[in-house]
């Protein structure tokens, strides 16, 4: 088959903070109690976003990024997605027209239509007219219709839907209440595990959108099928033992599935709660909050030693961001597991932000990065990554250890991602 249809929507809004992933995990959740399939994907490189969403659907929640993941990646992953889906839902990233590339040029890419979630405290007629502007300024896209967020009652809701053009459906409202909102720190969203009560806050958001109206499923959206391609096996035979944990968390479901595609085995560690590592050819400690865990990383000795080994044994370690900082000296001044020379900070201010590439011995490789940690250290730069503004995160190498702030996307080169595993 190498077309295929499903009803697919790209969920947006005028800005950051209007309730963008809220709105997407309730409506998400919404259509589920109705008895669909429903599949949630993310635009851009975020993490956290994609862990409440999982929540919301029940299944894995992968990434569209026409800069990190790439055009290729993206048609697959929605082809698939829709083999099996009764609708798909795609949260957007910050302002529906904002970043290069942005929502907009990812709904007109992938031909969604679009629906914006707006903040509408402090609104009436007004909401019709910015929702129908953001989704005329673009004319290549498909409008779907709008929600509403943090509505003060059921008559302003009215007052709202009324508001609206002919044209653009109307998905709903979600009340001001602290009860259903989600919490947030200095990445973003808290882990979605974080929550303790996530689960009866995405239902009640659900609940109280359903109630709000009749929800409309949205257009339908020919999917084509992707380029013919084959993974090659360059690890097979081979196991990764990969730190996945409270503070060890930013993790790809795509990268998961990609080192199984390229033959490896997968195990998995807490570098917190772990007193050995597993028997493995290579570590991976990826991305998360190792600063709000550094007590624990201090005094698991037993940990450290088994890090420490692997380094002599010449086990290739692959380190991001977090996984990085927390193979330093020091995070903020608490003692970690020392295999780094070089001390990290948590800073006031963002330190990188966006999608870069870099170039490693077997080709470029996609990336992200996004923390407000520093890394302060006499090791040299052994590649430097590129970014659209602003300087490319560095790459260090020591013995078998490769660190970097980045977050790397596996799938778009097999061969760079095969080489940081192995030795």
């Amino acid at each position: 088959m190498n077309t295929i249809t499903c009803p697919a929507v790209l969920v947006s809004a005028p800005a950051s903070g209007q309730g963008k992933t809220l709105a997407t995990a309730a409506l998400a959740r919404a259509w589920k109690n109705r008895g669909l399939n429903v599949r949630a994907f993310k635009c851009g490189p975020d993490f956290l976003d994609p862990m409440v969403l999982e929540k919301a659907t029940g299944q894995p929640v992968y990434n569209l990024d026409l800069g990190m993941c790439g055009e290729q990646d993206g048609l697959a992953r929605l082809y698939s997605a829709a083999q099996t889906a009764d609708v798909i839902i795609v949260e957007g990233v910050m302002g529906l027209y904002d970043g290069t590339p942005s929502s907009a040029d990812i709904a007109v890419r992938f031909g969604l239509p679009v629906m914006v979630t707006i903040d509408a405290s402090g609104m009436a007629q007004t909401f019709g007219a910015i929702a129908s502007g953001l989704l005329a300024y673009q004319p290549k896209l498909t409008p779907a219709g709008v929600l509403a967020n943090k509505v003060g009652s059921i008559g302003h809701a009215n007052m709202l839907r009324e508001s609206l053009p002919a044209h653009l459906s109307w998905f709903g409202a979600l009340q001001r209440d602290e009860a259903i909102a989600l919490p947030e720190r200095h990445l973003g969203l808290f882990r979605a595990n974080e929550i303790d009560d996530l689960e009866a806050r995405v239902e009640a958001a659900a609940i109280i959108l359903a109630n709000s109206g009749e929800l409309p499923l949205p257009p339908q959206v020919t999917f084509n099928a992707p380029l013919a391609s084959t993974t090659p096996a360059l690890l097979a035979g081979k196991t990764i033992a990969i730190a996945r944990d409270e503070a060890f968390c930013f993790i790809y479901p795509a990268n998961l599935d990609y080192l199984s595609a390229l033959g490896a085995t997968v195990k998995f560690f807490s570098p917190l709660h772990d007193k050995m590592l597993p028997e493995a050819d290579a570590y991976w400690l990826p991305g998360g909050y190792p600063e709000l865990h550094l007590k624990q990383i201090n005094e698991n000795s037993a940990m450290r030693a088994a890090l420490h080994a692997a380094f002599n044994a010449n086990k290739p370690i692959l380190a991001e961001c977090g996984g990085m900082m927390a193979l330093s000296e020091s995070i903020n001044g608490a003692s970690t597991f020392g295999l780094l020379t070089g001390n990290c900070q948590i800073e006031a201010r963002f330190q990188g932000l966006g999608t870069q590439h870099v170039t490693l011995p077997k080709g470029e490789i996609g990336a992200h990065t996004f923390h407000y940690g520093s890394f302060t250290t006499a090791l040299a730069v052994a590649f430097q990554a590129e970014a659209k503004r602003g300087k490319g995160e560095a790459v260090y190498q020591h013995g078998s250890i490769t660190a970097s702030f980045l977050h790397f996307y596996f799938a778009s080169n097999p061969q760079a991602t095969a080489s940081l595993f192995l030795p």
